[in-house]
């Protein structure tokens, strides 16, 4: 399965106010075994769980880090909420991210914070070159809003491009296993 980097999409909800962003980037993969529906919402929860253990750790010092600065964390409690209530609904929240906005082929999360702001879009869709095949495209876009934010993303900007790929393939390994 190969992940690569790719346009931001032109159907994604987030095109609208891609000139506002100051960071974007894009990552797509193809699934193989699209004979079965798949429900955005599945592709929202594979997301959440689809995180290396690498990455895990790294999002753990990040909470302690930038909690002694004010900034939002997330919760370890919530992973557990996932299992039962989480239905990635608008409004909803998981962890440091809120679900924005929600369509039948694209999840909008992210969050607001007082350095930036971010939206990851998850958008499930044809591929282009052959028509049996779905796609998944995870978009990210951050908004500054001063010179922390701009600070803030410096070192995470690296180990996010490393993250997502591997993420979006355990996220696709996950829904054709199910």
């Amino acid at each position: 399965m190969k992940i690569k980097k790719t346009e931001f999409p032109e159907k994604s909800v987030l095109s609208q106010g891609k000139k506002d962003f100051d960071y974007i980037d894009s990552f797509k993969g193809e699934l193989s075994h699209s004979s079965r529906n798949i429900d955005i919402s599945e592709i929202g929860k594979a997301f959440f769980t689809s995180g290396p253990k690498w990455g895990k750790k790294m999002f753990a010092f990040r909470n302690k880090v930038v909690g002694v600065l004010g900034l939002k964390t997330g919760s370890e409690t919530e992973k557990h909420q996932m299992e039962k209530d989480f239905k990635c609904e608008v409004g909803e929240r998981m962890g440091i991210f809120r679900v924005f906005d929600k369509t039948d082929n694209e999840i909008i999360i992210g969050e607001d914070d007082k350095h930036l702001d971010f939206r990851v879009s998850l958008l499930f869709g044809e591929n282009k070159e052959y028509l049996d095949e779905k796609s998944i495209t995870i978009s990210t876009t951050v908004k500054f809003h001063n010179w922390l934010g701009v600070l803030y993303f410096l070192p995470v900007r690296p180990f996010h491009k490393l993250i997502v790929p591997v993420m979006l393939k355990n996220m696709i390994g996950q829904l054709e296993k199910r």
